[in-house]
């Protein structure tokens, strides 16, 4: 529309300076037949220039009126509104280019969520559903995690690197000076591009989220040029802090904390959670209970648990005594007589969960919840105010 408009009103100047300078040609006496004076009367030139002008104007004011009417774009009051309640961070997080791109988005396409952008949070969420009358589901906070536990003291280099302190700059040069080339260089990149100051460099070297402030965005892991950034469930606290696919002992020449694909993990999961294929092990976050069991079997320290600590399980009055609990502990805490109230020995108990979750009477309690962990972040970030 506006391109349109442009090409009239630049037909309309250049028709007006053409018929000016005829006009002045002609009172200037240029031409053939026509005599030429010593003075020239300008007041006519200037009056019928005028009376044109104006003319010319009412024209193209008419025109450029209908032109507007004509190709004008209706905007619906409610994008403006579902932006003014949006986080204008610009991230990209919605999977859009922009704030206002998602918001025509959401109010002209019945299948775009109301909850997707994600730095705004649970309160911008439900404002945007309010005013597109959709549904605002509950989704759980993601946080971005490091997958790399090579600082400076853990892992090796493979040559001195004094160019511009940039992981994008310093993989130009033979893919980075770090010997694992799986593993994070540690020049900053990643909290230069956080919008939400999220992220500082720790003085190992290694990047560190402040999950009070990340938002789960994904900028840091698109800039990442090793991809050791992942942004993941808030409630998938246990995982395999290390992206290496060398074999094992190129890796411990390497890395002192990196995974070497023993398969330690694997044999020890009740839930079939952690797999290696190609020199490389990882957990699947959606069979993953979180019981932390594979945590001190690994002999490298390559699995992180974000649990700080764990509680202890106990075991309630409508205990049925049906022995189940007994049958799956790792560490044979629980005892007790059949069809009686069993106990669990709060000494040999490490809080993994598994009998709370096998417990067919929901008789056991005190152990960590995946989903209560979600709960209260998703609460902690309702009730923090969207971002500016």
């Amino acid at each position: 529309m506006m391109f349109k408009i442009s090409k009239i009103k630049l037909a309309g100047v250049g028709a007006l300076i053409l018929i000016l300078l005829c006009a002045s040609l002609v009172y200037a006496g240029v031409g053939g037949g026509i005599e030429a004076k010593e003075k020239i009367d300008i007041i006519p030139l200037v009056k019928w220039t005028i009376v044109f002008l104006a003319g010319l104007g009412t024209v193209f004011g008419v025109g450029l009126a209908i032109a507007a009417k004509r190709f004008a774009v209706q905007i619906d009051p409610r994008v403006e509104k579902v932006k003014d309640v949006l986080a204008h961070a610009h991230c990209g997080a919605c999977g859009y280019a922009g704030c206002e791109q998602y918001a025509e988005a959401v109010v002209n396409n019945p299948d775009v969520s109301p909850n997707l952008c994600i730095p705004a949070g649970a309160k911008a969420a439900e404002a945007v559903a309010l005013i597109t009358g959709k549904k605002a589901e509950i989704k759980e906070p993601m946080f971005a995690r490091i997958m790399c536990q090579g600082d400076a003291g853990k892992s090796r280099k493979k040559f001195r690197y004094e160019g511009v302190l940039d992981c994008r700059a310093a993989v130009l040069a033979g893919g980075g000076d770090k010997a694992c080339v799986y593993g994070c260089l540690g020049y900053g990149t990643c909290t230069r591009v956080c919008p939400f100051d999220a992220l500082h460099m720790g003085n190992d070297g290694l990047p560190v989220v402040d999950i009070t402030k990340c938002t789960g965005c994904g900028k840091c892991e698109q800039a990442c040029p090793k991809r050791v950034i992942e942004v993941l469930p808030a409630s998938r606290m246990v995982l395999v802090a290390c992206h290496s696919r060398d074999k094992g002992g190129d890796t411990r020449k390497n890395c002192d904390v990196g995974c070497i694909a023993c398969g330690a993990c694997v044999k020890v999961c009740p839930f079939d959670a952690p797999s290696v294929q190609n020199n490389f092990s990882r957990i699947d976050i959606s069979k993953c209970k979180v019981c932390g069991l594979c945590v001190p079997k690994c002999p490298t320290r390559a699995i992180v648990d974000f649990i700080p600590s764990r509680s202890r399980a106990f075991i309630m009055d409508n205990c049925i005594g049906c022995q189940i609990c007994a049958k799956v502990c790792p560490v044979d805490a629980p005892a007790g007589e059949l069809k009686k109230k069993h106990s669990i020995d709060q000494v040999k108990c490490i809080g993994c969960g598994i009998c709370t979750a096998k417990c067919p009477v929901q008789a056991i309690e005190g152990t960590f919840n995946a989903r209560e962990v979600f709960a209260a972040a998703a609460a902690k970030k309702a009730k923090q105010p969207a971002a500016a």
